[in-house]
């Protein structure tokens, strides 16, 4: 069998599976009749561009590139009314601010989420400051942000 028959039965397979690591796609390739080792599935799923989303058990598994967009950012939704206290445009940057402690955890949902609108965090102990692409308001990506805040608030 060929390599790009492998990476469609690897397609297949997690679009099937809850497979959340190379060795479960590993296996699971040799189950549908593929001999592989790990360095190879490894290399598979860097060029399919598979990413990690988070299945409604909760547990991260891989998943076709794009097919993933909403559930990445429904992941910051989620860390964004876990650990934000408030939400401020500050210039180019909004400034996200957290409980002592959380602000590393909510700016790695940020980059993890790949939002179209960051062009990246930095995140101290309790604050975060979020840079935006350019063309970009920073007022109203404030404004979505915060948007996440309200959702589920009494």
């Amino acid at each position: 069998m060929n390599k790009h028959e492998r990476q469609n039965a690897i397609l297949e397979l997690v679009r099937e599976q809850a497979l959340s690591t190379q060795a479960e796609v590993a296996a699971a390739l040799h189950d549908a009749g593929f001999d592989v080792v790990q360095t190879t599935v490894s290399r598979d799923i860097a060029e399919l561009g598979l990413v990690k989303v988070r299945a409604p058990s909760g547990r991260l598994v891989y998943a076709p590139p794009g097919t993933s967009d909403a559930d990445r950012l429904r992941a910051l939704g989620s860390a964004m009314r876990r650990y934000a206290i408030s939400v401020e445009a500050a210039g180019p940057l909004v400034v996200v601010t957290t409980p002592s402690g959380y602000a590393n955890a909510l700016a790695q949902a940020m980059d993890e989420a790949a939002h179209p609108s960051i062009a990246g965090t930095i995140a101290g102990d309790n604050t975060i400051f979020v840079a935006v692409h350019d063309g970009v308001s920073a007022r109203s990506f404030r404004e979505e942000l915060a948007g996440s805040l309200l959702k589920g608030a009494a």
